[in-house]
């Protein structure tokens, strides 16, 4: 299948002969989706915290926060061109929407108003102010939303990534220091030190912090091979193979490389304004502290275990009751033992007003026993009507609000590929030069990619989750 200069070709990208030959076996086979128990609800898998609970787990951090190493680990790789679609088709196909016609009106309402107004005159035609947000003038149609202006301020407007500057003061301090890990495109790297280089010191000053931000690219060894509709390596016309970026999945090895106590995961573009941060930084904290407590109880239950003193009727119950895992009737203590062995995640989740979609969910794992999976709508069976049904009754959605923690009892990080579900992958239709091919998706970063983690789904308020998805999405309150 693979000629001499192939094989030098996957050896240069990282990878064996042996993973690119899986990956082709993964698009003959395909993926089988995940059986699933029930939608998680309110005090069905999803914990409601007290308001007593929530200040206990807030405290809790607090106490923990100056001794413990904090990182702040976003994921910012994704180029805008989604959040300016509606422009790029009035630009290149003169296609008005009323999208447009919103944009247009309130346009001097956009954080980045005063700098797009040195790129167009007082009078300029409507073609040329769009063009000059998304092509010339403010470039952002080529541009990560990390580095989008956001929000006004009196004293200076914020793009998405200095919101995360100031979340990271705000919640993820190590003492003094705030670690932050952004995962970039190695074309905006640049771009993402140019902002620190410019900002980093005003935000140190305003909250007496010192910044250690680093920064991190998607491995190549992470890339798939993509295949013609037959299931054969795709070539492109120079007939070379041709290997893709597989997805936010990937990332699984970017946050291996995190060497933390906790480590708070967050979207780019799920941040607010000063004034209506308030929810965002005590849910973090609570999530936090109701994390560090489930730590200490499973290292406890371990030790126990070790030392041989463990009553297994009651550790059983920590697991089924704290740690939402259902176990199979014949279970044992070793069983126990790899259950509690495992890195622990906390996930705030949104109430949902009826869409269906993608969020926590209970599903059977190969061992009999049952957990709270993050799961997306290509990973359930919607020929199914149960399935479809729970979808559609589901109460909550994943906004991408993790706290986690990777060390072992020993205190030693887990190796977090060995938590992948590798089975959890999909297949999407693409094209290349005018070529239909096949592209192959890692596991999903919190589903697939955290699927043997502990996982416990906790309410949050919707006030927490503020994404950007389109342009106009920065006319709504929690923006302006």
């Amino acid at each position: 299948m693979f000629t001499k200069e192939d094989l030098q070709q996957i050896e240069q990208h990282g990878l064996t002969q042996a993973q690119v030959e899986q990956q082709i076996d993964n698009f003959c086979k395909g993926f089988p989706y995940l059986k699933i128990v029930r939608a998680a609800a309110a005090g069905d898998g999803v914990l409601v915290m007290s308001d007593e609970q929530i200040a206990q787990a807030e405290a809790r951090y607090d106490e923990a926060a100056s001794t413990s190493k904090i990182v702040k680990f976003v994921p910012a790789s994704g180029a805008a061109t989604r959040m300016f679609k509606e422009l790029f088709e009035y630009v290149n196909d003169d296609k008005r929407t009323p999208g447009i016609d919103r944009l247009l009106d309130n346009i001097e309402k956009f954080a980045f108003w005063p700098e797009l107004a040195e790129h167009i005159m007082p009078d300029s035609p409507d073609e040329e102010i769009v063009e000059s947000i998304v092509k010339t003038g403010l470039c952002y149609g080529a541009k990560p939303k990390g580095l989008v202006t956001f929000h006004a301020y009196a004293d200076g407007n914020r793009k998405a990534v200095e919101e995360h500057l100031v979340e990271g003061a705000l919640y993820a301090r190590s003492g003094d220091e705030v670690y932050i890990h952004f995962t970039v495109s190695a074309e905006h790297m640049d771009g993402f030190k140019e902002v620190l280089a410019a900002k980093q010191s005003f935000y140190e000053e305003r909250f007496g912090v010192k910044y250690n931000v680093s920064f991190s690219v998607q491995k190549p060894s992470t890339d798939t091979i993509a295949v013609n509709p037959d299931n054969t390596p795709f070539r492109t016309d120079e007939g070379k193979l041709l290997f893709r970026p597989a997805g936010h999945g990937a990332l699984i090895e970017n946050l291996n490389d995190i060497d933390a106590d906790i480590i708070f995961v967050k979207n780019i573009d799920n941040v607010t304004t000063d004034a209506l941060r308030g929810d965002t930084v005590l849910y973090k904290k609570a999530l936090a502290g109701m994390l560090l407590e489930l730590q200490q109880q499973t290292f406890a239950w371990l030790k126990a275990l070790k030392e041989g003193s463990a009553n297994l009727v009651e550790l059983a119950d920590f697991v089924e009751n704290k740690l939402c895992v259902k176990l199979p009737e014949n279970y044992d203590a070793a069983l126990l033992e790899r259950l509690l062995s495992r890195p622990i995640r906390l996930c705030g989740m949104v109430r949902n007003e009826g869409e269906p979609g993608g969020g926590p969910y209970i599903a059977y794992n190969a061992d009999g026993s049952t957990s709270p999976q993050i799961l997306e709508s290509h990973q359930i069976d919607l020929s199914c009507d149960d399935y479809k049904e729970m979808m559609a009754q589901a109460t909550h959605f994943n906004p991408v609000d993790l706290v986690c923690a990777t060390r072992d009892a020993e205190g030693k990080s887990y190796y977090l590929p060995d938590f992948v579900d590798e089975k959890t992958g999909f297949i999407s239709h693409k094209s290349k030069d005018g070529k239909e091919l096949l592209a192959l998706e890692l596991p999903g970063l919190w589903n697939g990619a955290m699927s043997r983690w502990n996982t416990i789904f906790v309410e949050v308020p919707i006030s927490t989750f503020n994404p950007v998805k389109t342009v106009n999405d920065l006319l709504r309150p929690e923006h302006q």
